[in-house]
């Protein structure tokens, strides 16, 4: 077994064959993903991100997207590489946990435990043409959502980074727009933060401000789906 970055003092139970036949069977979701092979490294990094950045879940190498199996023959380049991607390729690491379960034919199924981060957002590490890492720009975080990895908005960054231990702490005050936006969303039930950002005539970075500070104090909810993203009233 190869233990990633996960601290030997952590004790935890190793997949084997039959937790890989019940995911075989549940098929790719929230928290499962297949793979044939090892693909390119920022591929696997873009899974690894967004199961750490969600709720955790495994990446199964040596399956195909229907839940084929056709197993990996050089299972040591591969625990290398997946290795190497979850320290080098994600910002901060992904704390990883790696089983090879042996198959058929001297064949193996990898099964790649990924979990849930306190240290979100974790976001891509980029290199340029000269193999240096790029620093300037944005970052690039993901999150799962159904059975897809998906690029990250900018609310959904800025939530994850608002539940850090060493975020600021919280201060809002309930005005004018705060007001129109729960009298809306009592009527419509949704908004997007361009029409919440319309609807009070103020900019889109400043109506992502107000949203992202009321998700935090607990009034609204962020939902992501597959085509858009939405705010909603707390229940």
């Amino acid at each position: 077994m190869f233990e990633g970055l996960i601290e030997e003092k952590t004790h935890r139970r190793r997949v084997n064959r039959r937790d890989v036949m019940a995911l075989l069977a549940e098929g790719e979701g929230l928290r499962i993903e297949f793979k044939r092979h090892f693909s390119s490294p920022e591929k696997i990094a873009k899974e690894m991100i967004a199961f750490a950045n969600t709720k955790g879940g495994t990446i199964l190498f040596g399956v195909d997207d229907d839940g084929s199996v056709f197993g990996l023959h050089s299972e040591k380049s591969e625990l290398s590489e997946i290795e190497h991607v979850s320290k080098f390729l994600c910002d901060p690491p992904v704390a990883i946990a790696c089983d090879v379960i042996p198959w058929s034919g001297h064949k193996d199924i990898i099964a790649v435990t990924v979990l849930p981060s306190e240290n979100r957002p974790h976001t891509l590490v980029e290199y340029d043409s000269s193999g240096k890492r790029v620093t300037d720009g944005p970052k690039t975080g993901f999150v799962r959502v159904k059975d897809k990895s998906m690029q990250a908005s900018k609310e959904v960054m800025s939530v994850m980074r608002s539940r850090r231990s060493d975020a600021p702490p919280l201060r809002i005050a309930i005005g004018y727009n705060e007001r129109a936006l729960f009298k809306y969303l009592e009527e419509h039930e949704r908004i997007t933060v361009q029409e919440f950002a319309d609807l009070v005539n103020i900019s889109r970075r400043r109506a992502s401000k107000i949203l992202v500070d009321l998700v935090r104090a607990g009034t609204v909810f962020l939902h992501t789906v597959e085509t858009a993203e939405y705010f909603s009233l707390a229940e």
